[in-house]
């Protein structure tokens, strides 16, 4: 395969198992082109016309070197020095890192509107999503404008190795999987939930390295009430302000890769239970559902960088 082909792939089933259904995204991406085309003259030079078909900002191709894809490097989080390991370890044709790096980096923020339609879902109104996580993702958008973003997409260039990173349609294979299981296993109580969570192969790793599935929120023999996956994908974390509207939502219980200390204090004054699946267990679930579809084609994953490999192709 070639990178451009993994890449559109990669869009390609982030739009098939985003929570707000292909038909929402579309419509999204149509509406986006209305306005592009409306656009003066002078800001069609400045808009990022990849925006048009990849709705997905934190997802993109940094540096391609054309060669045919046989062989990817494939981790969490990839740094200068995990690029010197991909040319050390040889024929290496492909790097593709979870994390945003780069101009996916730099536009993490756009993605997360994606968090505002999720909300509204599980009932909290659109205009009140937008309200409060408009302060959040001008925060997200001030921090990462800031930083060195484009060390990595250098060292590539000069390496001439091919990279890119595959991080909200990742998102949204664990959060389609895990509402799946759920709808599936339809667990009463909290403790279900995370019993639920422990028979997949990434939690059961996640648990021998001591970083498993926890309750941050709750107590295990609450009942679950409506469970919303509400912070499995969007971008990065949302705003703290949620949980209370969530709770009048009818929303009982929150499954979430990780929460910081001002979110869980919220979702303990909301009543709200909120189960952490883990952080790097669930980017690794969500890469690997993706990277089964390489193995398929005959690609082989050398898996690295916080990435615990369990393939579901074979």
């Amino acid at each position: 395969m070639k990178v451009s082909e993994i890449y559109n792939l990669a869009i390609k089933m982030g739009i098939e198992f985003d929570l707000r259904g292909k038909e929402r995204v579309e419509k999204n991406l149509v509406r986006l082109k209305d306005r592009y085309d409306k656009m003066p003259e002078e800001s069609k030079k400045e808009f990022d016309l990849e925006r048009l078909k990849n709705p997905y900002s934190d997802t993109r191709i940094h540096f391609d070197s054309k060669k045919e894809v046989k062989k990817v490097l494939a981790g969490i989080d990839i740094g200068v020095g995990e690029l010197l390991l991909a040319d050390k370890i040889g024929g290496v044709d492909l790097v593709i890192n979870h994390h945003p790096i780069g101009k996916a980096l730099s536009s993490l923020d756009d993605v997360m509107h994606l968090q505002e339609e999720v909300l509204e879902l599980y009932g909290v109104p659109i205009n009140v999503a937008q309200g409060l996580l408009k302060e959040r993702i001008s925060e997200v958008s001030r921090r990462t404008s800031t930083g060195n973003n484009y060390q990595e997409v250098d060292a590539a260039g000069l390496l001439g190795i091919s990279l890119m990173n595959v991080h909200t349609p990742a998102d949204n294979l664990v959060a389609s999987y895990l509402k799946n299981e759920i709808e599936k296993k339809k667990p009463e109580y909290v403790e279900d939930i995370l019993k639920l969570l422990k028979e997949i192969p990434e939690y059961q790793e996640a648990i021998k390295r001591g970083m498993g599935p926890a309750l941050f929120s709750g107590q295990p023999e609450n009942r679950c009430g409506k469970i919303a996956l509400t912070e499995l994908t969007g971008g990065t974390e949302g705003t703290p302000k949620i949980y209370e509207k969530l709770a009048i939502a009818g929303v009982g219980t929150i499954i979430s890769m990780h929460q910081s200390e001002e979110h869980k204090k919220e979702a303990d004054s909301a009543n709200i239970n909120v189960v952490i699946a883990g952080h790097i267990s669930s980017d690794s679930l969500g890469m690997n559902l993706f990277l089964d579809e390489l193995e398929k084609k005959g690609i082989e994953i050398i898996p690295c960088f916080g990435l615990t490999r369990f393939s579901r192709s074979k």
